[in-house]
């Protein structure tokens, strides 16, 4: 499967309608409560007031220093696919193995990619680098000053260093915000996995000046819905909402562990909004699960992986508990 939270394969390859049990994205299962929007949201152009707005909240949610910028964008995805058009000519090292859509990215771009396994194996043919702190799936986490290194590497370069923090949101202290000032660091932010609001498709960049106004000039105006600005904005503001999120992640991963330690799967990484496990009869748990319309990630370059993203309550776990059984 190429990506999680989409079950028309499992539909097509199993059947069943929407009784599946889908716990192959990383997407929070309880999300920000969304209140209604204005119809006017709706029924114009977004306006730079609303723009604004969102910017400035969640410049505050991600602790962006005054000095640095932020771009807003409809999903993060939208600025993988551009970043390759954007950055400086050469090849890119990808630390992997990782989200597939950056490799696919750069190598649609006509740009050679080398996979490394660790940050600080830079090859001297490369000029720029993206890693994906935390990672997924197995959610390896590389220090600022492991960042910090490598940019100044790729500095010296005339390149960038990509980090997609799409996932830093269950660990904010992690966040790399603070080097981009200094450093050609482009980072991204995913707002609907911490948020639980995928469909909702709202991104961002942050970078220095320079880089981001290449990024704000490459997507054009209106770069993401008048919709998702309004509730983007709202959601990162309530940061009340957040840190009791972070706290309840953090119950519900050790609750999901309990269950998968107990059907003898082995714990190999993740964050608190999924878990990587091992096991050696992998693939056949997938499809013994997949025959029970329960749906986990799997992947075409290990066949002893398993990802699994949280039940969303106390049926659902004790569904998947059964069915490991």
């Amino acid at each position: 499967m190429k990506h999680g939270g989409d079950l028309t394969e499992a539909m097509a390859r199993h059947g069943g309608a929407w009784q599946w049990l889908d716990l192959s994205t990383g997407i929070n299962p309880w999300p920000w409560p969304i209140t209604p929007v204005a119809d006017d949201a709706w029924q114009r152009l977004p306006s730079r007031a609303d723009e604004a707005a969102l910017l400035e909240a969640a410049r505050a949610a991600y602790a962006v220093p005054a000095e640095t910028s932020i771009v807003a964008a409809a999903g993060t995805q939208s600025l993988i696919q551009w970043l390759p058009y954007l950055a400086a000519p050469g090849a890119v090292a990808i630390v992997g193995p990782t989200y597939s859509e950056h490799a696919a990215a750069w190598r649609n771009a006509g740009r050679e990619v080398i996979a490394i396994d660790q940050l600080c194996e830079l090859p001297r043919e490369v000029r720029h680098a993206v890693i994906v702190n935390p990672n997924n799936p197995d959610g390896r986490i590389v220090d600022c000053a492991g960042l910090a290194a490598a940019a100044a590497t790729l500095q010296a370069r005339g390149g960038w260093l990509v980090i997609d923090e799409a996932f830093a949101d269950v660990a904010p202290a992690i966040s790399a915000v603070a080097l981009c000032a200094d450093l050609p660091i482009v980072i991204l932010r995913s707002f609907g996995k911490f948020y639980g609001l995928g469909g909702l498709r709202l991104g961002f960049a942050v970078a220095a000046p320079a880089i981001a106004d290449r990024i704000s000039t490459a997507i054009g105006p209106w770069s993401c819905s008048g919709p998702a600005q309004r509730i983007g904005a709202a959601a990162l503001r309530d940061q009340a909402w957040a840190e009791a999120t972070r706290a309840a992640l953090t119950q519900q991963a050790a609750k999901l562990d309990v269950i998968l330690h107990a059907a003898g799967l082995m714990l190999a990484g993740g964050t608190t909004l999924y878990r990587l496990t091992r096991h050696r009869d992998a693939l056949r748990i997938h499809a013994a699960l997949a025959r029970q319309q329960i749906w986990c990630r799997s992947f075409d370059w290990a066949d002893d992986l398993l990802r699994f993203g949280l039940p969303p309550d106390d049926a659902a776990r004790d569904r998947l508990a059964a069915a490991l059984g």
